[in-house]
């Protein structure tokens, strides 16, 4: 789905702004409007006076990278409460500007030369003091809602290992890893949903190791390309896969099979995890079921195409994922 120290900010603890000219004239809201004014007369921030960098001015910066070019997320958005999009914004970029430099830098010496330099302005952060944009956001909303830092770790942790780990040789060392590439986000999202209890965590996890793996092998090509073979060797060993049937088009029928055994597992876990929609608010469970059902189309189009991933890329196309969203608006999914 779509993780500090210091004095923890809340809506309802903030002082009222509504008098202040700043939020009258621009219609900044009171949060933005104090952090804006703290900002300005910090040099924790590394300000230097006419290159001021405003919690207003980051804020713009995550927003446009969040609905700019990404559509996925543009269709989650959709069912947020104006009020939270924000934070979502601010969280959707930081694990896109992470994930871009492990996966698009030009060699994995630069990704995770590009990925330190990240981690520390991520500990920047955490320690009160953003310098970049990105983070004077992310910052505001990690204090406002509590976010630990280890989500946000674990995260980078598995961007780093794809610098230089590209096979697993069982299920056990893959889920291992979905628990840092991908398990973390719900984490945050529940922080943000205010509903991260132990039990809701457990379910989240199962919704977003169902993704990761659903991505797995609806890219199978794509990682393929990058040398990366995310299904396990010993996977590979029982259904008669060797690798070079990576480089075959059409796809290998032991490869075939292989990825329908695996789209059972992924859907059994979109299966065991929906639960979690009956025990976070009602604009949380929305979006859960959306991310869940939206996995679940994604495993539906890999079957369509006779797990032919090296045919061609399986797609949900926009047709779908319009249902999707007027279902969950209607309460049927």
């Amino acid at each position: 789905m779509f993780q500090y120290s210091g004095a923890v900010l809340t809506r309802s603890s903030e002082p009222s702004n509504s008098g202040s000219p700043e939020v009258e004239s621009k219609g900044i809201d009171p949060l933005t409007a104090q952090h804006n004014r703290g900002v300005a007369s910090s040099s924790n921030h590394g300000e230097s006076g006419n290159c001021a960098r405003t919690l207003s001015q980051a804020r713009e910066s995550t927003r446009k990278l969040a609905t700019s070019h990404y559509e996925n997320f543009l269709v989650a958005s959709i069912l947020l409460p104006k009020e939270m999009r924000q934070p979502f914004y601010d969280v959707y970029a930081f694990c896109r500007t992470a994930d871009d430099l492990a996966d698009e830098s030009p060699s994995p010496e630069e990704a995770l030369r590009g990925l330190e330099r990240f981690q520390q302005q991520l500990d920047a952060a955490f320690a009160g003091c953003p310098e970049e944009p990105l983070f004077i956001a992310l910052e505001a909303t990690i204090r406002q809602f509590q976010i630990p830092k280890q989500p946000f770790d674990d995260l980078l942790d598995a961007f780093r290992q794809d610098q230089h780990r590209n096979r697993y040789a069982n299920i056990g060392e893959l889920l291992e890893y979905c628990q840092r590439s991908a398990n973390p986000v719900g984490h945050i999202v529940l922080h943000l949903g205010d509903s991260c209890t132990a039990e809701n965590r457990i379910l989240s996890d199962h919704i977003c190791t169902g993704l990761q793996l659903a991505n797995f092998w609806q890219d199978v090509a794509r990682d393929f390309a990058m040398n990366r073979i995310y299904i396990p060797q010993d996977l590979m060993c029982q259904f008669g896969v060797e690798e070079e049937m990576f480089r075959q088009i059409p796809t290998a029928e032991p490869l075939r099979r292989l990825l329908a055994h695996e789209c059972e597992r992924a859907e059994q876990m979109f299966r065991t995890g929906l639960p979690l929609a009956k025990r976070v608010k009602p604009w949380l469970a929305n979006d859960v079921k959306l991310f869940a059902h939206g996995g679940l189309q994604t495993l539906r189009a890999i079957r369509k195409i006779d797990f032919d991933v090296l045919g061609s890329r399986p797609t949900v196309g926009k047709l779908q994922q319009f249902g999707l969203v007027l279902r969950a608006l209607a309460g049927r999914l």
